[in-house]
């Protein structure tokens, strides 16, 4: 008795916390082709934007590595996948204030890649200018201007915290051409870069 115990609880532990399901090549096919038929049979999810899909799902194809397959939506979901505003995994609508987090999420973790309406509508499922008049109901901000803003707090934190170049700060944050960075950052808090750095490393003088 102790035995079959014994073998009974990792398989429940896997199935309740890590579920896998194999990648077989009708599968991947069945992801990149759109198939419909396939939406009974499985789900996947992508491990980069955590949100997973139906098989006929018209995203773009993410890359195979950063996929995972499940068998039911709730599998998914309860492993932190959000479902997808375009396809509808779950047949219900996802509430406008997740999918935007959802955009916002990714901005936050990816703000030093080349990002543009058109690229985060196709990462969140969804058309740009949807996503633009969603975004600016629920943020009260534009997803560009959100953009910045993110870009440009990050700026502030290697400035503050590290040694780099300007150049390099601007290369850090997503706005390559240092003297549009330069200018940006002025318009938004009133100094240059290096005119910030040397107020905050003043500053940390005088309180020594």
């Amino acid at each position: 008795m102790k035995d079959k115990k014994s073998k009974e609880v990792p398989q429940d532990r896997t199935s309740n916390k890590h579920h896998v399901e194999m990648m077989t090549d009708e599968r991947w096919q069945a992801i990149i082709h759109n198939d419909a038929t396939y939406n009974q049979k499985f789900f996947y999810a992508v491990e980069t934007t955590k949100i997973f899909c139906k098989p006929s799902c018209k995203s773009r194809v993410p890359k195979k590595e950063n996929v995972r397959i499940f068998r039911t939506a709730e599998q998914a979901l309860n492993e932190n996948f959000r479902p997808c505003k375009r396809c509808k995994p779950t047949n219900e609508n996802l509430p406008d204030c997740e999918w935007v987090a959802q955009v916002t999420e990714y901005i936050d973790k990816n703000f030093a890649e080349k990002l543009n309406l058109e690229l985060l509508g196709l990462i969140a499922h969804g058309s740009p200018f949807h996503l633009h008049r969603t975004f600016k109901k629920i943020k009260g901000v534009t997803p560009a201007a959100y953009i910045l803003h993110v870009r440009l707090d990050a700026a502030k934190n290697y400035l503050i915290q590290t040694n780099k170049s300007i150049a390099d700060i601007s290369i850090c944050v997503g706005i390559p051409n240092s003297t549009y960075f330069i200018t940006l950052f002025k318009n938004k808090f009133g100094f240059t870069p290096v005119q910030y750095r040397k107020l905050y490393q003043l500053c940390e003088k005088k309180e020594k």
